[in-house]
């Protein structure tokens, strides 16, 4: 299905839908604002530095599609991250800006990693001022974040003196992602070592001692804490339990480093790659009744939170793409079409081409975790990644 003419052509209109969507994200104090459902932006929210990161990769990743006007709103974006959301006299990316000017200083690696992604793409669509931006992300990440065991540290204070406890593989996940958008931008090798290292204990140690769910949540020595949150289970960043769209997520981002290590890939990337993915398509798809994903499951697989939300079904999508790439194996191209169906259906708004981002059980709207839309970043990597 992703070599059909046909279907290339709407996952062009697709993006170029979403972008259109988005196009008044722009805060005017700087910084992306937080979209509601119909793309107005909500000037009563806090600029969050991961939001306005997000919208620079996907616009910058629009101006690589030659998409008019994509560039210009990077770059905008861009100077949020270096304007507002930075902080000139401690260094790093405060967490976000109040409309009060209240400022919320935590300083996270979560933040940082969408920072250097974003700088990357930026750079590879010829931005300006993207390359400084990129250095100066990547080197936070490794100064401030970076421990002695090759894994990232949660988030920091203000003034870079206290080390919050808790030790995240989200985090780690996202710095993955980051590094592979670095190396592409730059050609150094480097970055590509460091997220071996991270996907490494994370995949083949981690997730494979937990027949495939990745754990996420751990102390500062990085023992397992598999009780974090239980009595907050749908939380946005650190929910209780395996999150299903991680281990989708995981798989497609083995892959792309396997592809990117070339010859020097280890030989046990590709199985962990298809082992990832079995474990949360069997543990989250459509397994309550209802059709969809769940969003997270308990150490036995039941689920625990089962509102749907659409960055899993993305994340589906861009793996069973990535999959069949691959290996050629005809059924990721058959779930590819199964979940792009049921995205047509129910998570696609037809009235501008936005995603909803999280519906019940029985696939109603729901806010309860993601009111309105506040950004594109997976969607547009759901019509952008499988070509």
């Amino acid at each position: 299905m992703r070599d059909d003419a046909g279907h290339r052509r709407w996952l062009d209109e697709q993006l170029r839908r979403q972008l259109a969507f988005g196009t008044a994200f722009l805060h005017p104090d700087g910084g992306a604002a937080w979209l509601d459902e119909t793309g107005k932006p909500g000037l009563s929210r806090p600029v969050f530095t991961w939001i306005t990161a997000r919208m620079a990769h996907v616009y910058s990743l629009g101006a690589l599609a030659g998409i008019s006007g994509c560039g210009e709103l990077a770059d905008r974006a861009l100077a949020g991250l270096t304007g507002r959301l930075y902080d000139v006299e401690h260094g790093g990316w405060l967490a976000s800006v109040g409309p009060d000017r209240r400022v919320d200083d935590t300083k996270s690696c979560y933040a940082t990693a969408f920072v250097q992604l974003a700088a990357a793409t930026a750079t590879r669509a010829g931005r300006p001022g993207a390359a400084q931006l990129l250095d100066d992300a990547a080197e936070v990440l490794e100064a401030r974040f970076r421990t002695e065991t090759g894994l990232y540290a949660d988030s920091w204070d203000r003034t870079w003196t206290t080390l919050r406890a808790y030790r995240g593989v989200n985090a780690n996940m996202h710095v993955v992602e980051a590094d592979l958008a670095a190396a592409a931008a730059t050609g150094d090798a480097a970055f590509l070592d460091r997220a071996l290292v991270i996907t490494q204990r994370v995949v083949d140690h981690w997730a494979r001692e937990k027949q495939w769910r990745v754990p996420e949540h751990f102390d500062a020595d990085w023992k397992p804490l598999p009780d974090h949150h239980r009595d907050q289970p749908d939380h946005p960043f650190e929910p209780f339990g395996a999150t299903v769209g991680h281990g989708l997520e995981w798989s497609r981002l083995v892959l792309e480093l396997r592809t990117a290590l070339g010859a020097a890939a280890p030989e046990w990337m590709l199985p962990a790659t298809t082992s990832l993915f079995d474990r949360a398509a069997r543990d989250g798809w459509s397994v309550d009744g209802h059709a969809g994903f769940v969003y997270t499951t308990d150490w036995d697989g039941t689920p625990v939170v089962r509102d749907r939300m659409h960055w899993v079904v993305c994340e589906a999508i861009c793996a069973a793409a990535a999959l069949h790439e691959a290996t050629g194996e005809p059924a990721y191209d058959e779930l590819y079409r199964t979940w792009w169906a049921h995205a047509v259906e129910h998570w696609i708004d037809p009235a501008n081409g936005s995603w909803r981002h999280q519906l019940t059980p029985e696939l109603e709207p729901a806010d309860s975790v993601w009111p309105g839309r506040p950004d594109l970043y997976h969607s547009v990597h759901a019509v952008v990644l499988p070509r």
